[in-house]
């Protein structure tokens, strides 16, 4: 039996206490061990500050290719506005056909809205922007890099780094996919110089998520408090918010983080309450990885409960100092019985957790200082076995194209590898 209510939500709005209790004892009664599915929903419930949803249907993307087939489908299939905030947007041959199709559907009268991050379309041309406004889509600069454009203050150390797709406030893409032809299969990429994964044409690996239900309304919410919080010109009305529809069976919550949370925003807290809570299993997939002391003491506390903690991460990247700077936590990791695991053939781009096997979370934040403190981040919870399982497969995939790092072959790594690393750790907190 529940000892308390976690505030649950469905298409008619917040549930009573009786329904919420029926909807969870659903829940924990398709688990292994009940006492771990009520100790994370007891502890996120006083950390993320928003409703558990019931009532979505969810699909799991792993690769760039199937995620924007969907996102084109769903584009095309849109009547009242469309809202897209990405980091990066390139002007490549997906960045085109993108561009090509929301300008299609503005011309067909659906109000399309766009947010892209500064830092993160560097390189796109401001033509291709321009191209954007001038079939009549508003779009959003997100804290410019030039000073003189800036509109609340000059914050070029803090950026967008969301990926949302929301489509007539019923559909929501997320995750770690942005607008690049380097997801696409075989793709060499253009986004980096010198000896990089992309020079050597290795495919791009990442994860995504598309949510439809009454969930999408928080997402929404996201997107149009960011235009506002810009200062940007408001947007034209439209059915942001429709009558929720039930869509399927999963309960969804949707966490955002941004530069003005306080203690490393609500993401942050949420994972480390749910390592913190972990009593079987935490399996991580991150792209990007230099923890805090926090996250390094939760993940070597599990271990000492004996909870099976393994992490996949690049074997090689498009951030060198990232890269190294995350490398250099692996011999304390090692040394308390937490398994590290690369991938070898794919740039790993993917954002995900899976905790005792009913806990999931999927996208755009990292595990490092720059999503902890700098980013506007948002994420997807999914909570049951069910999704969990699909999370699961997905991560023996990972694994079974990973290569374990051992402590004996980690302390034998050369000289220069140890420098890099260390060169590299004095910078992780602007990362």
């Amino acid at each position: 039996m529940m000892k308390q209510t976690v505030a649950m939500e469905g298409v008619k709005g917040q549930l009573s206490r009786q329904q919420s209790n029926v909807i969870l004892a659903s829940l924990i009664s398709r688990s292994e061990d009940t006492g771990v599915f009520e100790r994370h929903l007891a502890l996120e419930e006083k950390i993320a500050g928003s409703p558990l949803v019931i009532g979505n249907r969810t699909q799991l993307f792993r690769d760039g290719e199937s995620t924007y087939a969907a996102m084109f489908k769903a584009i095309a299939s849109a009547k009242d506005h469309i809202n897209v905030e990405t980091y990066i947007i390139e002007d490549d041959e997906i960045g085109r056909k993108f561009s090509d199709a929301l300008i299609a559907k503005q011309a067909q009268g659906v109000q399309v809205a766009m947010i892209y991050d500064s830092v993160g379309s560097l390189q796109t041309p401001k033509e291709f922007f321009q191209r954007l406004r001038d079939s009549g889509i508003k779009t959003l600069e997100f804290n410019p890099v030039n000073p003189l454009q800036a509109r609340k203050g000059w914050e070029v150390n803090q950026r967008d780094h969301r990926k949302l797709l929301i489509v007539d406030g019923q559909s929501a893409f997320l995750g770690g996919i942005n607008i690049s032809g380097v997801y696409s299969s075989g793709s060499s990429g253009q986004r980096s110089a010198g000896k990089s994964p992309q020079d050597r044409k290795v495919p791009w690996r990442d994860t995504h998520l598309l949510v439809e239900g009454p969930v999408v309304a928080d997402f929404q919410k996201m997107f149009l408090e960011t235009w506002r919080k810009q200062k940007a010109d408001p947007l034209p009305e439209r059915i942001f918010f429709p009558p929720p529809v039930q869509r399927g069976k999963d309960v969804v919550r949707a966490i955002a983080s941004s530069s003005d949370d306080e203690g490393g925003g609500q993401m942050y807290n949420t994972l480390v309450s749910a390592i913190g809570s972990a009593e079987t299993s935490v399996y991580l997939t991150f792209a990007y990885f230099a923890p805090d002391e926090r996250i390094v003491g939760a993940l070597i506390a599990a271990v000492g409960r004996g909870v099976d903690v393994k992490i996949i991460l690049p074997g090689s990247t498009d951030s060198a100092l990232v890269f190294h700077a995350g490398r250099s936590y692996y011999s304390e990791l090692l040394r308390a019985g937490v398994k590290i695991y690369e991938r070898k053939d794919a740039l790993l781009h993917a954002k995900t957790a899976l905790i005792d096997g009913v806990w999931s979370t999927i996208g755009s934040t990292n595990l490092d200082w720059r999503s902890f403190l700098h980013n506007d981040e948002v994420n997807a919870v999914v909570l049951g076995i069910e999704f969990a399982a699909q999370m699961n497969a997905m991560f023996e995939k990972d694994l079974a194209a990973s290569a374990e790092i051992t402590r004996d072959a980690w302390h034998s790594r050369p000289l220069l590898a140890r420098l890099k690393e260390k060169a590299a750790r004095v910078w992780v907190y602007w990362l």
